[in-house]
């Protein structure tokens, strides 16, 4: 979670009562995020838990903005893990929200539980997957989210039944200023072999058709309606084009690469802007296929 600060960041910390968690001054986040570019956060705090975060929330001056990183997975930092707990009972599944949606699918895999399998294909974790109702593979997280527990910004406690959450594809209706700490999820008991089998499908279709072991963040734009976005960029002849060390995947045209030779935050946006392909592919960032 990062607090920009619009006072000096030593007197944010002078506010604040003592936390579990770290919290640092100028912290190198865009070094943690998958395209591995950017730059600092003003104060980075990684909490201890929901009450940590709880007090961290309740305390924090109402005009500094938050943002929630997550594990970085499809972030972009402009230059200038307590969550990842997992219990299984019987169909049900409930998780901390930073936990990654392909450990999930994994452990209910072990557990005999399918109908998690599609976020194996999904480079986030759970928090972020519920916040743009990610999904992959023909499922999407609402297929599968029985409620959610979220924190306002003034440290309340918020749980939300799925129905309530206004989710559609890649959109999720909750107060974006809410932070999800857990979710409920439910699978249904299924065969180990026939689970593994479809687990192993998917893995060979990423591998397959996206630059699974490339510097990017995941597909990058929404599909329009009754088109695909890789299919609007490959017909706008986007497929490799180079802007710096940033370039449009020759694999999969929806992933911007950070190919390593010069690939900072500045030209990623550039060529995030020029692969648009006008307004058909929608420039909200998505999950999955």
């Amino acid at each position: 979670m990062i607090a920009a600060c619009p006072r000096p960041t030593a007197d944010l910390i002078e506010l604040l009562p003592p936390l579990r968690g770290q919290l640092i001054t100028n912290a190198p986040i865009g070094k943690q995020t998958w395209f591995g570019v950017g730059g600092l956060a003003e104060t980075l705090f990684r909490p201890a838990g929901a009450a940590d975060l709880s007090v961290f929330l309740s305390a924090l001056p109402p005009e500094v903005p938050i943002t929630v990183i997550g594990v970085g997975s499809n972030l972009l930092i402009r230059l200038g893990r307590g969550f990842a707990g997992i219990e299984i009972e019987r169909d049900e599944v409930r998780v901390g929200a930073a936990l990654l949606d392909r450990i999930l699918a994994f452990a209910a895999a072990d557990a005999g539980i399918g109908g998690f399998e599609f976020l194996s294909g999904i480079p986030g974790s759970i928090g972020g997957s519920v916040r743009m109702n990610a999904g992959a593979y023909g499922r999407e997280i609402k297929d599968v989210l029985v409620s959610a527990t979220a924190l306002d910004r003034s440290g309340r406690t918020h749980t939300v039944d799925c129905q309530e959450m206004g989710l559609s594809y890649r959109h999720c209706g909750v107060d974006p200023s809410w932070i999800f700490v857990e979710a409920r999820l439910r699978g249904m008991a299924g065969d180990r072999a026939a689970i593994a089998s479809r687990l192993t499908e998917i893995r060979a279709a990423r591998e397959a058709t996206q630059p699974v072991r490339a510097r990017t963040g995941g597909s990058t734009f929404k599909n329009p309606p009754s088109d695909s976005a890789w299919r609007l960029i490959d017909a706008a002849g986007c497929r490799g084009l180079v802007c710096g060390g940033a370039m449009v995947s020759e694999k999969h045209t929806n992933f911007l690469v950070n190919t390593g030779r010069g690939g900072e935050a500045a030209r990623l946006r550039d060529l995030r802007s020029r692969a648009g392909v006008g307004d058909r592919a929608d420039r909200s960032p998505q999950s999955g296929n």
